[in-house]
């Protein structure tokens, strides 16, 4: 008999490598960031073997920091 669950929200973060833009400011991960209803959709019912193309970063161009603080751990100058 499995273990009981009760019912509600569940979420998980999913990570890949950081592309350029993440890399210096968290050099281990980055989020895989699904950005399109097709990806959305291919996440939630496509088979393992379609759905792990999608754990890659994002193109270096789709992202872009936009607040930086002194208590940061950011490498970039500001």
């Amino acid at each position: 008999m499995g273990q009981k669950v009760e019912a509600g929200a569940r979420a998980a973060t999913l990570t890949t490598s950081p592309n350029a833009v993440v890399e210096p400011i968290h050099p281990k991960a980055m989020p895989v960031i699904l950005t399109t209803d097709g990806e959305r959709d291919i996440w939630m019912r496509a088979p393992w073997d379609e759905a792990k193309a999608l754990q890659r970063p994002l193109p270096d161009d789709a992202i872009k920091i936009v607040m930086r603080g002194a208590d940061k751990e950011d490498k970039v100058a500001a």
